[in-house]
């Protein structure tokens, strides 16, 4: 709890609650920026100065002139034309404003609730935007790493970048359950279940950063098998011991159907372990995380059958956000914390 005070607890609840969305449709733009192929269509890192979109035709020359330098136009898109130069400017631009967004819409409101709260126990929000700041390196660090000699970004930064947005975005939504979610139940299970089962998303969502910084989604674009063979018959399966697999198209898109497996049986034992001893007060959290894992996974099929579509793609990704809530939900409901709720 932050406050004594129900009313200003409901003020920071209702406050964290609009950034969660708001991260939520960054997260989408991202998705939709890198499936549109958008993502290097601006050049330079412009902090105050890019919040504003080219306002006349000198600056739309001058933008489009600088992606004329860069690998990306000179090897892949040398025909482009100003109009489709301005496709996928917007879906870059959208998404830096949406950053620049979420920067001020949690930095201002922060100041304010340190007068109305003590700094000691906002810490943890002070560790959120210091984390939202770090992403927006990590963001541009990415972009970078396709401007010299790459037609695309770099599938590790990518998933860097993927990555710290989903964590940002767990330890908003975690802040709001403790204010909103009672969770002092009387039976749970060991935390080291959800804990690892956490981890195993986090860790699905960095492979899938992989596969869609390679494009790997529209190879092999069959299920279950994988052409012909449930191993890609382009590769060894020696090769998935090397590091280099995490730089193999088909390699990637193995080790990512592969975790999907192993995350729902992991899911399976942990549903019938709460089943098996009547956790009663646990029903409903598996029950919604498991919704989301099925729902994941179709969407996954879909998305590999239809060569990574930017529509199911797009949907898939937008699946993963509330796969990843209900995996904090589910994490907070067994973590008693003995908090009383705001009114």
């Amino acid at each position: 709890m932050y406050s004594e005070n129900h009313k200003i607890n409901n003020y920071i609840s209702t406050w964290l609650i609009c950034m969660f969305w708001i991260i939520s449709i960054m997260i989408v733009v991202g998705g939709l920026t890198r499936l549109t192929d958008s993502g290097l269509s601006i050049t330079q890192w412009q902090l105050f100065s890019g919040f504003f979109p080219p306002l006349n035709k000198e600056e739309w020359i001058m933008y489009f002139n600088l992606y004329k330098e860069i690998p990306e136009f000179k090897l892949q898109n040398y025909d482009m034309t100003m109009k489709e130069f301005k496709v996928i400017f917007w879906w870059e631009w959208a998404h830096r404003f949406l950053g620049r967004i979420i920067g001020i819409g949690f930095l201002i409101p922060l100041i304010y609730f340190s007068f109305k709260v003590k700094f000691a126990k906002l810490i943890n929000l002070y560790l959120i935007f210091a984390l939202i700041c770090f992403q927006g390196f990590i963001g541009w660090y990415m972009v970078s790493s396709g401007l010299i000699d790459r037609v695309d970004v770099s599938h590790f930064r990518l998933s860097v970048h993927l990555l710290i947005a989903f964590i940002i975005l767990s330890l908003i939504l975690w802040n709001y359950l403790k204010i909103k979610v009672r969770n002092n139940y009387s039976k749970t299970i060991n935390s080291f279940l959800p804990l690892s089962f956490l981890f195993l998303i986090f860790l699905q969502i960095t492979i899938g950063a992989f596969v869609s910084g390679m494009d790997a989604g529209k190879i092999y674009n069959s299920w279950p098998l994988m052409g012909n063979s449930i191993f890609p018959d382009d590769n060894s399966i020696y090769n998935l011991f090397k590091l280099s697999a995490f730089s193999d198209p088909s390699l990637v898109q193995f080790i990512h159907r592969k975790l999907a497996y192993v995350i729902g049986f992991i899911y399976l034992f942990i549903l019938f372990k709460i089943y098996k001893n009547k956790m009663y007060e646990m029903y409903n959290s598996v029950n919604i995380l498991g919704f989301f894992i099925i729902l994941q996974i179709i969407l996954g099929i879909f998305t590999l059958l239809y060569g990574a579509q930017i529509l199911i793609a797009s949907m898939h990704q937008i699946s993963s956000i509330f796969l990843v809530s209900s995996c904090i939900y589910f994490l907070y409901i067994n973590t008693k914390t003995n908090l009383q709720l705001s009114n």
